[in-house]
């Protein structure tokens, strides 16, 4: 935790706009990898290996290669062309873990939701969280080998999202995808800030 609140510290003092952002989703959906994948410093990450203990509660049958799981949080950050850094925050993908949700979700202005089409129902719960809050987010279907296509259509169905919320592919491992969900996260947020402003008017 030491690392994060000096790296936070340093960018305020860089006098540069903050922003936090959550990422979340179900088990072994990327969220770690996403968080590493784009971070501009060595992430911060709370793994533990899987142990015989998890085997009935954790559903590994989509991601055999799966060894470990967040138990806390990921920790990255990264400073977009326009001089926006973001603080990024991957959440844990278990029930059992969700007690951490609230805290991390504290003055975060968005979030993004991954999702795995082999396993949509996995994302339910994060898409409520963030519906019932009032939270902003967007869709990121990763692209996992063998999921087969959906169309953003289908996932926007299944999901049963409102028009305006944006539904993205991307390919976690990639830098430049992951940070392209992040710019549409960014934009939507500013679009939603906006008309929730011309509202109160």
């Amino acid at each position: 935790m030491e690392s994060v609140r000096s790296d936070a510290a340093a960018a305020q003092g860089d006098s540069a706009l903050t922003v936090k952002i959550l990422v979340a989703g179900g088990f072994g959906v990327g969220k770690t990898t996403l968080v590493s994948a784009v971070s501009e410093i060595r992430p911060l990450r709370t793994e533990e290996a899987l142990t015989e203990k998890s085997i009935g509660i954790d559903d590994t049958t989509a991601v055999a290669n799966k060894t470990t799981t967040t138990v806390a949080m990921d920790f990255g950050r990264i400073t977009l062309p326009n001089g926006l850094v973001l603080f990024v925050f991957g959440t844990p993908g278990q029930d059992r873990f969700w007690f951490m949700w609230d805290e991390l979700a504290k003055g975060a202005l968005g979030a993004v939701v991954l999702v795995d089409t082999r396993r949509l129902a996995d994302c339910f719960a994060s898409v409520d969280y963030f519906e019932r809050r009032g939270v902003p987010f967007i869709i990121g279907v990763n692209r996992f080998d063998g999921a087969g296509h959906h169309s953003h259509e289908q996932v926007r169905d299944a999901l049963d999202l409102s028009p305006d919320i944006p539904v993205i592919d991307c390919d976690v491992r990639d830098r430049e995808d992951a940070k392209r969900v992040l710019i549409t996260l960014v934009e939507h947020i500013m679009r939603t800030m906006s008309g929730r402003q011309t509202v109160a008017y």
